[in-house]
């Protein structure tokens, strides 16, 4: 088979991620993907209609909703609500905990240090951001970065469900304890969690309405910290690209 210039670069790409996502030194830190991954070349094209329709849709939740939200007191001290970005139907849903200093600022999901090592995960999967969604529990920023109260997860969280039910994807990346809690309404800890899929009710109700996967995963930037825990992150993330059918590196 011959491999044309942007699938070469992606198959370079997604191998230099995922060395430097199990700690490989000496690897570039900043190769940027092709604007098309493999992945989503191999997928049927999507109807416009519909994307169109997903995208009016979180528009008018952010809109009206997210945007002007005074539900908690983290109204009082942030600098702008950080709904979340990427594809309008996506596969795949990455949800982080909570907006940074960098995110408060820009008002995007992840675009510091832990931003820039999700983008590294991202890519080493085969895709690219633009392939997928990713928002965070709390659409603001607590002070000093500070872990989500449970009164702020609880006024934010009809959100985060009204997101996945309009993207309507195939599986849920839940990164870190808060996320992963949130999602799965469980006490557990993210090392007892992790490895394994568990359903997700877009309801929001264990039991009612229709679930779909969700892997939780250390955040990335735990793994930052903890460079060690890599490899069970990338374990994760393979599970998810099995199940999606995603080409692995190599």
């Amino acid at each position: 088979m011959e491999w044309k210039p942007e699938q070469i670069r992606l198959a370079v790409a997604q191998q230099l991620k995922t060395d430097s996502l199990l700690g490989i030194q000496d690897v570039p830190m900043h190769i940027e993907a092709p604007s098309m991954s493999r992945a989503t070349a191999a997928q049927p094209a999507a109807d416009p209609l519909e994307d169109s329709g997903r995208t009016e849709q979180l528009q008018i939740l952010n809109r009206t909703s997210v945007v002007g939200c005074t539900k908690c007191g983290l109204a009082s001290t942030r600098t702008q609500t950080v709904f979340g970005q990427g594809s309008s139907a996506p596969r795949l849903v990455f949800v982080g905990e909570a907006p940074g200093y960098e995110e408060d600022k820009k008002g995007l999901a992840f675009v510091g240090k832990a931003g820039q090592k999700l983008t590294d995960m991202i890519v080493a999967m085969g895709l690219t951001r633009e392939d997928v969604f990713i928002c965070n529990v709390l659409k603001c920023r607590p002070p000093n970065n500070r872990d989500p109260s449970a009164e702020e997860i609880l006024a934010c969280r009809p959100y985060l469900q009204q997101q996945l039910q309009i993207l309507q994807p195939e599986v849920v990346v839940a990164l870190g304890a808060p996320a992963a809690k949130t999602l799965l309404n469980t006490a557990q800890g993210i090392g007892k969690l992790r490895g394994r899929f568990h359903d997700l009710y877009l309801s929001g109700t264990e039991g009612v309405g229709p679930s779909i996967p969700a892997m939780p995963t250390y955040h990335p930037a735990y793994l930052l910290r903890n460079p060690a825990e890599k490899r069970k992150a990338w374990d994760d993330l393979q599970m998810v690209m099995a199940l999606l059918g995603l080409e692995r590196p190599g």
